[in-house]
């Protein structure tokens, strides 16, 4: 008869996620690069240096790399193994937010009530 523990005891290692933690130098730059992807904008703003069109793209394109950052450094969403599940919702739920907004857009630029 076969040890019933023997299938456990081969995969109990990976069923609590396989370790995957990041290393504090990891934390430290991911840490870093949201500092300086806050500040910038700040700066930009609080001095005035662009027009008002230049500082909303600043922010815009600031705040995408701050996401990235985010996902990358601290949601491990680099580390995970097949399959990508949360990857995969990640992208669904961007892409349902991404239709209200769309859609909400749209709505308020054509609604012929309002006007």
């Amino acid at each position: 008869m076969a040890n019933p523990n023997a299938h456990g005891a081969q995969h109990g290692h990976d069923s609590h996620g396989g370790g995957h933690s990041g290393s504090l130098k990891s934390y430290v730059i991911g840490f870093v690069l949201s500092i300086v992807l806050t500040v910038i904008p700040l700066v930009v703003v609080m001095n005035d240096m662009f027009s008002k069109q230049v500082n909303t793209l600043i922010i815009l394109v600031m705040a995408i790399l701050q996401f990235a950052v985010q996902l990358l450094f601290f949601m491990h969403i680099r580390d995970e193994e097949k399959p990508r599940f949360n990857l995969i919702a990640l992208i669904f739920g961007l892409v349902i937010m991404l239709t209200i907004v769309a859609g909400s857009i749209w709505i308020m630029t054509y609604n012929a009530v309002a006007t």
